[in-house]
């Protein structure tokens, strides 16, 4: 069999099983089962597949026909430029968590603190980008906090990270606070896509209003924040005023929202007062 025979019938398969935008999938996934790069899929489709390439390949898309993310099946996550190791164990880095990253990097910073730090995708990212910064990211999981170590050695960039519940654990004080944490409302849940229900739930739902992680982080971003440090946070596209009055009531000044690429609210920003 072809490489083209393999992705046709690949293709349909997906497409059977509901899966969106399917031979985008198959593709990327026949580029690894090959060996590959997917720009280079075009020249070499054509080939006949060696028997370990095509076992590979229809493994693959048993997994992505039972709606495991591509990421998952393939162990990485292209993010903000930079490939990252993902497991069922961290959220995917996603694009809309690149205009945190962004917005980050408008202002200078040495010490950054990275909650819930997941993958480890913000906290490396923003250390990457400005070598001379330190950062911790911190997490309840200790699955975690392995993904996000080998990560930072992947990309060689040097990071602390530590178990902590939100600040439980963190002492100092910071210039940048940044966090992506749960805020899917446990009604929301079940209108999620299939793909979700492979990554870990503590991730995206606080398995309540989608609000007590900044309830949790407006308590004690006061304590931590260096004067004129800044604070930004993702958020679900309607929680912007919900979390906002939540920083000006800790005191917090500049509180603002920010869009994505979309036009929907995606980051609330804020900066502690000088006294």
């Amino acid at each position: 069999m072809t490489g083209a025979q393999a992705l046709a019938q690949a293709i349909k398969t997906l497409r059977a099983t509901g899966v969106p935008d399917a031979p985008r999938d198959a593709r990327r996934l026949l580029a690894h089962a090959m060996g590959i790069t997917p720009d280079r899929l075009t020249l070499m489709v054509q080939d006949d597949l060696s028997e370990q390439a095509a076992g590979a390949f229809d493994a693959m898309i048993t997994r992505r026909a039972a709606r495991a993310p591509v990421s998952h099946i393939i162990g990485r996550r292209s993010f903000y430029g930079r490939d990252f190791i993902v497991s069922p164990d961290v959220l995917d880095p996603r694009p809309e968590t690149e205009e945190l990253v962004a917005l980050a990097l408008q202002a200078p910073f040495e010490q950054v603190l990275d909650l819930g730090t997941g993958s480890g995708c913000i906290l490396l990212t923003l250390l990457a980008e400005c070598p001379t910064a330190r950062g911790i990211g911190v997490d309840m999981s200790p699955e975690a906090l392995r993904v996000a170590q080998m990560n930072a050695d992947h990309l060689r960039v040097n990071a602390t990270f530590k178990t902590s519940d939100w600040f439980e654990n963190v002492t100092g004080q910071f210039d940048l606070i940044v966090s992506n944490p749960p805020y899917i409302a446990l009604n929301e849940m079940p209108d999620l896509s299939p793909e979700l229900s492979h990554e870990p739930q503590i991730a995206l739902t606080d398995k309540a209003d989608g609000l007590t992680a900044y309830r949790a982080i407006s308590a004690g971003v006061g304590a931590h924040l260096r004067p004129r440090g800044r604070v930004l946070v993702e958020i679900g596209p309607t929680q912007a005023a919900a979390v906002m009055n939540l920083f000006t009531r800790a005191g917090l000044e500049n509180v603002q929202a920010h869009a994505d690429l979309d036009g929907r609210d995606r980051v609330i920003s804020a900066t502690a007062p000088l006294t």
